[in-house]
């Protein structure tokens, strides 16, 4: 009983110790790495910019020219799109079937690099709001002890107590809104450079399938 009443004790003269005010700037801490984070991001998705008039440049010349001179359209180019594009052109000449796996390993690499860094303000927008009430209950805790004092000025002080530890949960909360938002808004617009990259390739595909093809191999053909 004594060895429980000991460890109450230890802990309840830690979190008296502790406060809420490391929370706060935890809190401010987390949310300079997330502004850090989305400026960053906002920064690396206006230089990617699909570039939708050279993807469909480089299509038409696939269709006239061939896989080299659709290439050569989209050197320099930095996109999603342009880069599975310019995987599956580069080893047109391996077949389909290798221009499939080289598609599927740029679309991953390319993936892991769009999403570097979101990651982040997924966690932070989760855990923010949880990490602000656990600064607000140290808080309240140091409140109630104070108020075991029982006078009117130690009451004062309380009250203030508690509307201090209640602006933890707050900066949680403004922590975590912004957090969650962007972090949703990067990951949509992955999935849409995702899905026109697989487009695109699907459309460079289609065209080697069918160059390769014999001429007496179509329906008509065979028919006949």
């Amino acid at each position: 009983m004594s060895n429980d009443t000991t460890i109450d004790a230890q802990l309840l003269d830690l979190m008296l110790r502790a406060g809420s005010r490391w929370v706060l700037w935890l809190m401010l801490g987390l949310s300079l790495g997330a502004i850090a984070v989305i400026f960053e991001r906002v920064w690396f998705f206006i230089q990617e910019r699909p570039p939708r008039l050279v993807i469909a440049a480089a299509l038409r010349t696939l269709t006239d020219k061939g896989p080299a001179a659709a290439l050569a359209k989209l050197a320099g180019v930095r996109s999603m799109e342009a880069a599975v594009a310019r995987a599956c052109l580069t080893h047109a000449a391996d077949g389909p079937a290798a221009v499939e796996e080289h598609k599927a390993a740029s679309l991953e690499e390319e993936r892991l690099r769009h999403e570097k860094r979101i990651a982040f303000l997924g966690t932070l927008g989760n855990n923010a709001p949880f990490v602000g009430l656990f600064g607000t209950v140290l808080g309240i805790i140091r409140a109630f002890h104070d108020l075991a004092g029982n006078t009117m000025q130690g009451t004062q002080a309380v009250m203030s107590g508690i509307a201090e530890a209640l602006v933890a949960t707050g900066v949680g909360l403004l922590v975590a809104l912004p957090a969650v938002a962007t972090y949703n808004a990067f990951i949509r617009r992955v999935e849409t450079s995702v899905a026109a990259s697989e487009a695109t390739a699907h459309s460079i595909l289609a065209y080697l399938k069918t160059a390769r093809e014999p001429a007496g191999s179509t329906p008509a053909a065979k028919e006949a």
